[in-house]
């Protein structure tokens, strides 16, 4: 099949953490994020609103919060994408339906509204040339970046996005082969062992052979230290707090 450039460029995507001392102009800054509203919405509630964070200050503050992450400083733009029921609260008690009462769905649907336009975002911006890396550490202290941006209830910071111009050309991550994603009609529990066993040593062998920051390691090494050691236990209060996931 022919590979288009938009496939093109999906296939082509790493995260950037390198960025060349070059701005994004406001025009295109605005045009990625119209972009990025035009991904699809669970019920169309557009529920995301994007925090443009230029203040050096400002971003000093949210580095140290998500662990001195240095690009969050350097990067020509900084984004924190908020899940926002603020606006559909108000269509609610306009209509007549009554304040919303912090349920799960609600929240979930908030959560993938901003998942998708912030992809789509990204997607724009790698297609200019551009590049970037989402940053969950935000939520290592959400009530800090919450206050920091003085973000109402029933708003919450689910990440942030560093966007420019790349200094530095890190390499495509390998991913599970597609057989591994890919079911069909029924979950295929019998492949887990095996595919795992087998993308283990790729990435082991694509850590060990890249050309920048080599190390020995695996997907299954990585990802027990990444899930284990983030818990954020926080995170339920924190949320409960702002009138999410309450039900």
């Amino acid at each position: 099949m022919n590979i288009t450039p938009v496939m093109k460029t999906m296939l082509s995507h790493r995260s950037i953490r390198k960025f060349a001392e070059k701005p994004i102009d406001i025009e295109v800054l605005e045009k990625l994020v119209e972009c990025g509203q035009a991904a699809a919405s669970s019920s169309f509630i557009q529920a995301c609103s994007i925090i443009r964070v230029t203040g050096l200050g400002d971003r000093q503050k949210i580095s140290e919060v998500a662990g001195g992450q240095q690009w969050v400083n350097e990067a020509a733009e900084f984004l924190i994408f908020c899940a926002d029921l603020k606006r559909v609260e108000r269509a609610c008690l306009q209509q007549g339906e009554g304040k919303l009462e912090g349920y799960t769905e609600h929240f979930i649907a908030a959560t993938v509204d901003v998942a998708l336009v912030a992809e789509n975002i990204l997607l724009a911006a790698e297609s200019l040339g551009m590049g970037g890396v989402f940053i969950g550490g935000i939520r290592n202290d959400p009530q800090v970046i919450s206050d920091l941006l003085e973000l109402p209830d029933q708003v919450y910071p689910v990440f942030g996005m560093c966007l420019g111009w790349p200094a530095a050309e890190p390499d495509v991550k390998p991913r599970f082969p597609v057989q591994t994603i890919l079911h069909t009609n029924r979950y295929q529990l019998e492949k887990i062992e095996k595919d795992v066993e087998a993308y283990d040593e790729k990435m082991q062998s694509y850590y060990e052979s890249r050309s920048g920051n080599t190390r020995v390691s695996d997907w299954s090494t990585q990802t027990a230290q990444a899930v284990q050691m983030k818990k954020r236990e926080h995170m339920l209060s924190f949320l409960n707090k702002r009138g999410l996931l309450k039900k």
